[in-house]
């Protein structure tokens, strides 16, 4: 049945791509430094005559950065997105989208005036049909095109600065793995030369934003995708864990029988091929991965440097973690001491809060641990557990968030590692987004933990698909009610009168009935009713 299904939705949806909006990936956008699609609901720019939103000049941020990168206008993605536009939608109320066509996080509704809360629920706590729904639905965003979106395979000198576009189309589920790899890349500075001390995503305080905010578009695209308004992310609590839980054909891929590093055939998983997994291959050729097929996914959990990550977080590495009031500090990269961004992340020791490089712990100790496409950063989504791991690194985060309560001042304005200031654009996201607007609690964008959560919220969260069905219904429920109503006082009305008419015509030989004994009277009231 699950297969009859995605066959159908495969057979229905459009095809389509990723990364940059497809509307602006013509050599006219890219010259005219534009990108201010159409909304199809008024067919304005920005949905301008609806009022969702103008094209508008974007503000880079002017803040200082950090040290680690030395260059100037040598990386298309410094000060995103100037190099390919400095017009895009700027979105108003609750619209959002590179067109102004969606709503924001946490709102829905023709107007997204409608607030909206999500549970995002452990794995282990779905029911064999949500697990199998979820898997088919990885499966489904694997072999989808993207409507909306596609990758540049080029640089921006490469396409001659705009005159000769270089875009591809790709599928949903890589085209969350290749943003991965464009954010995270090594900078090419030409000939065989590469800066590697750059990271727009991770070893600064963007990781965790940045991550949030990867996240809440893969799961948005998911929904798109299936019509299913209601989907979350799992994620897998790893604490205390023994081993790779979630690596079983029912869940993420067993073993393969002869080659440990294989996923088992049983899985499906064991079918998908991984795509920017070859980052020394595209440093010599001073290329972009383009998201040709490079193989299938490579996992080896717990054959890995145990002199590196000797074992899996344990709670009490958590909970430390979690009581760093400090989000970040020092050189806010991940040399960081006393960082709850970097303790997090894997860089400093989850006892003491003093980064260590040799080893690896938090975050980083699952990447590592799952020793194969998981392990290298570039190319670390091409194992959907990394959607399950991430889900739960986020949920940290938020836990942080809701014990210290910081203010978004607390996140750096400047001087940190370039494309981790709190005003600077998230890459390559487009629309715009700034890394200080994910650093603010989960319901405030719509979704919540089930193991975080109030358990009054989670039965209100369980009631809430109800309760919208039944919004859209309510007046037939109404209408329903009335006539329900009448008909009931039509028909007591009938029998009221039928045992008046009754009583009265009686014979006088069941009259005296009523005067007898208590056990008399008893069987028969009884008899009579």
């Amino acid at each position: 049945m699950c297969l009859l299904a995605l066959g159908f939705l495969l057979g229905i949806l459009q095809p389509s791509s990723g990364q940059f909006p497809r509307a602006c990936a013509s050599s006219e956008s890219l010259l005219r430094k534009e990108c201010c699609p159409l909304w199809a609901g008024d067919m304005s720019p920005c949905g301008e005559l609806s009022g969702r939103g103008s094209c508008q000049e974007i503000l880079l941020s002017r803040a200082p950065l950090g040290p680690q990168f030395p260059f100037i206008g040598v990386d298309d993605r410094e000060d995103w997105p100037a190099v390919f536009y400095n017009r895009t939608c700027q979105c108003n109320h609750n619209f959002m989208g590179f067109n102004c066509g969606e709503c924001r996080f946490g709102f829905a509704g023709p107007n997204c005036a409608e607030r909206r809360m999500l549970m995002r629920r452990s794995i282990f706590q779905l029911s064999s049909r949500e697990k199998n729904k979820f898997l088919a639905y990885l499966n489904l965003a694997k072999h989808t095109p993207s409507q909306d979106y596609v990758i540049a395979s080029g640089t921006y000198a490469q396409m001659n600065n705009g005159s000769t576009p270089m875009f591809r189309n790709i599928n949903v589920y890589d085209l969350f793995v290749w943003m991965h790899y464009y954010v995270s890349h090594d900078t090419l500075l030409g000939g065989s030369s590469v800066w590697r001390d750059i990271d727009f995503a991770h070893e600064a305080p963007g990781f965790l934003p940045w991550h949030r905010l990867f996240l809440l578009l893969w799961e948005h695209e998911i929904q798109k995708i299936t019509g299913d308004k209601n989907f979350t992310i799992p994620y897998w609590d790893w604490r205390d864990a023994e081993g790779c839980d979630v690596c079983t054909d029912e869940l993420m891929g067993g073993r393969h029988p002869t080659n440990p590093q294989l996923l088992s055939p049983a899985s499906f998983f064991s079918s998908w091929q991984v795509i920017c997994s070859l980052s020394e291959e595209y440093n010599s050729r001073q290329a972009l991965c383009n998201a040709t097929n490079e193989g299938p996914i490579l996992r080896n959990p717990g054959n890995h440097d145990k002199t590196r990550t000797p074992r899996l977080p344990s709670s009490a590495d958590v909970e430390f973690c979690l009581s760093l009031t400090q989000y970040e500090s020092g050189s806010m990269d991940k040399l960081a001491n006393f960082s709850f961004r970097n303790t997090l992340e894997g860089f400093a020791n989850p006892e003491t809060g003093i980064a260590n490089m040799s080893q690896s712990s938090l975050h980083n100790a699952l990447h590592i641990y799952m020793n194969g496409s998981m392990s290298q950063v570039q190319g670390s989504a091409n194992d959907p557990i990394f959607i399950l791991h991430h889900a739960f690194v986020d949920s940290i985060f938020e836990q942080w968030l809701r014990r210290h309560r910081p203010l978004r001042e607390v996140y750096p304005a400047a001087n940190a590692p370039i494309g981790h200031n709190r005003e600077y654009y998230m890459v390559p996201f487009i629309p715009l987004y700034r890394n200080g607007e994910f650093f603010t609690p989960s319901r405030e964008l719509g979704y919540d933990y089930e193991y975080l959560a109030d358990p009054v919220d989670s039965f209100q969260n369980f009631l809430m698909p109800y309760l919208e069905q039944a919004r859209q219904i309510w007046q037939w429920l109404v209408g329903a009610a009335v006539v329900g109503g009448i008909i009931t006082a039509l028909i007591t009305g009938l029998i009221v009168l039928g045992c008046r008419k009754k009583r009265m015509g009686s014979t006088p030989e069941t009259q005296p009935l009523l005067m007898e004994s208590e056990d008399d009277h008893n069987v028969s009231y009884q008899s009579n009713l």
